[in-house]
């Protein structure tokens, strides 16, 4: 690929972060895109605004410049907007700097994680944005987990937005040392059926107990639709980040049937795990 900086975008898949019990550690890249870049700009793109998350990224790590934005992705549904954009913005000023071979690129991208991770707060969705696929990211160690799963990716959007500071206020500072052990077994399963690719324990392994009940009281749609999910044969729902989107795992198969089944105040997209995370462009 190219070395030349002049005109240059980078692609990153949106996120579902948490999948159930696996709070702040375990995210999952989305067919879902948000594109960034500085130079030659598209023309159904956006200039990136002050308070932009890609553009205060993209200045942290020193870049210069006017950006531009376009996006797939609602903001503030639980869908990983700001991890994407996050990611974006330090990825575009990696490239400002040093051009766009891949190579240097993908060995930068422990670095580019961190600093994206500390501007998020947490690494499950800007892990997920960065290297596609399933990732489980704590302690500034993440794996991508290993599986040949390719479900649809039902996900169930109201119009309510959720802050995800605001979502977090409302946990609990402590946890019963029983749903603590929950949680811990639950995650373990989660990441061994995914690498098993074992379908049938999926349902009891996205089970939770830190943090989606308590969320659910301030959007019970929500978990109306992720009641209708489960009813309707996916193989697992979970809160998606801090919400209120609702995402599902099913076989491509009834993908259609099941969206057809979910509340009909909210939109329904049927989407796949993104097998590539954020993608340098030369333009």
């Amino acid at each position: 690929m190219s070395t030349s900086n002049n005109s240059v975008a980078v692609r990153v898949p949106a996120s579902s972060a948490n999948i159930g019990p696996g709070f702040d550690v375990l995210g999952m890249a989305l067919s879902l895109h948000l594109e960034a870049g500085f130079g030659t700009s598209p023309a159904d793109s956006i200039e990136a605004i002050e308070n932009h998350p890609t553009l205060v990224a993209f200045k942290h790590c020193g870049g210069t410049g006017p950006l531009w934005v376009r996006s797939q992705m609602p903001m503030g549904k639980g869908l990983g907007f700001s991890g994407a954009a996050r990611i974006a913005g330090v990825s575009l000023a990696h490239a400002q700097k040093n051009g766009t071979d891949e190579t240097v690129f993908v060995n930068a991208h422990r670095e580019i994680l961190a600093i994206a991770a500390e501007l998020e707060g947490h690494p499950d969705n800007v892990a997920a944005s960065l290297l596609g696929g399933v990732v489980a990211s704590v302690a500034g160690a993440t794996v991508r987990i290993p599986t040949v799963l390719d479900p649809s990716i039902i996900v169930w959007v109201p119009q309510q937005q959720t802050s995800t500071k605001e979502s977090r206020t409302k946990l609990p500072a402590t946890v019963p040392f029983a749903d603590a052990v929950f949680n811990v077994g639950r995650t373990a399963l989660l990441v061994a059926a995914f690498a098993a690719n074992d379908i049938s324990a999926l349902q009891t392994a996205t089970q939770d107990r830190l943090h989606q009940d308590v969320r659910f009281k301030k959007v019970p749609a929500s978990q109306e639709a992720l009641n209708s999910f489960v009813k309707a044969g996916a193989w697992c729902a979970w809160l998606s980040g801090s919400g209120p989107t609702v995402a599902a795992m099913c076989d491509s198969t009834d993908a259609q049937r099941i969206a057809d089944s979910l509340p009909d105040h909210g939109s329904t997209m049927v989407l796949r795990i993104a097998a590539h995370g954020a993608q340098l462009l030369a333009i």
